[in-house]
């Protein structure tokens, strides 16, 4: 008697430009190029430079509508954030795109020294963020968070999806000083659409609410917390939803009002390094104000992680939303 083996179906996403979108799940394509574009139709002081990554950033789109004040500075991340500095001196507001390891890595010595400490207006929009490729950790930003934490004045944002993208583009172009972007790319997933949602720099955002767990979560952990709270009503667990998009400044007021509710067990997610990232940001701010709860966090290990599918490296490392709903049903 023959057998027949069902087949799964093949990954159609490459290891390194791979999308973090559920099948089936609504995206927007490039909401960041297309949300710049719209922005500088307002703002002409408004530039856009990349080291030979604008398809790989989205910032081909501003570049074919607005080629004159597109700069392409070539494979040379240090001179990006050089020039981009100078930009800034004389009245620009350069948008400067690139890899995140490279952002954080190759060209940190020129952020804290060229822009930082002189708090010019300058946008860092770093592509590839966390586990967001598969190609290993010469290309994985498990630690960018941790690196642009420490440095004074910057501001930190890790958007969820598209709409959360779109908004934070002019935000960023109004606040005054430079702003790291944890740059989602491509066919970004929308998710925020269904709870009236507004960005604010600095302002954390209580999507759901519910009396057993609350997850603080930023970027596309908090996608995965939205699914996993729907996974865990099943069994008639309550969990509330914290979206904290801005990592520094760390909306301390809004995460203290909600840590402190009694009786929950309070997890924190994102894709980012156990290390130095918004987990270690909101355990600090806990233990500085003295708010005892049961705590744990959703993140990716203090390790350089695999090359591979990002399916798979997702369960691996646990910031998968089947991962998340384990590791939670486990604590209660």
């Amino acid at each position: 008697m023959s057998q027949t083996t069902e087949k799964k179906p093949r990954l159609t996403t490459s290891a390194m430009i791979a999308s973090i979108a559920e099948e089936g799940q609504e995206t927007r394509a490039a909401p960041f190029g297309h949300a710049l574009v719209k922005l500088a139709e307002q703002r002409p002081e408004v530039v856009g430079m990349t080291a030979d990554l604008s398809k790989y950033t989205d910032l081909h789109i501003f570049a074919q509508a607005y080629p004159e004040r597109f700069f392409q500075m070539g494979m040379a991340e240090q001179l990006l954030m050089g020039a981009a500095g100078g930009m800034a001196k004389e009245g620009f507001i350069p948008f400067a795109t690139t890899y995140a390891v490279f952002a954080t890595r190759r060209a940190y010595d020129f952020i804290h020294q060229v822009i930082a400490e002189e708090h010019l207006n300058v946008k860092i929009c770093a592509a590839l963020p966390g586990l967001t490729t598969g190609y290993g950790p010469s290309h994985q930003a498990t630690e960018d968070i941790a690196i642009m934490r420490g440095i004074p004045g910057m501001t930190i944002i890790d958007p969820c999806d598209a709409i959360d993208t779109e908004q934070a583009v002019p935000a960023m172009a109004a606040h005054d000083g430079p702003v790291y972007l944890r740059l989602l790319r491509g066919k970004v997933p929308v998710v925020l659409d269904q709870y009236n949602y507004q960005f604010k720099i600095g302002k954390a955002v209580l999507l759901e609410e519910g009396s057993d767990v609350l997850i603080v979560a930023s970027g596309l952990m908090t996608m995965r917390a939205l699914e996993a709270a729907k996974q865990l009503r099943k069994d008639n667990v309550s969990v509330a939803v914290l979206h904290s998009p801005t990592i520094k400044p760390l909306d301390e007021v809004t995460i203290l009002a909600q840590a402190a509710k009694p009786g929950r067990l309070v997890v924190v997610a994102e894709n980012h390094s156990s290390v130095g990232g918004l987990c270690e940001a909101v355990a600090s701010l806990l233990m500085r104000n003295r708010v005892n709860v049961d705590f744990d966090t959703v993140a990716l290990p203090d390790a350089f992680l695999d090359a591979g599918a990002l399916p798979t490296l997702h369960d691996r490392y646990g910031i998968s939303t089947a991962a998340m709903v384990e590791k939670i049903r486990r604590r209660l």
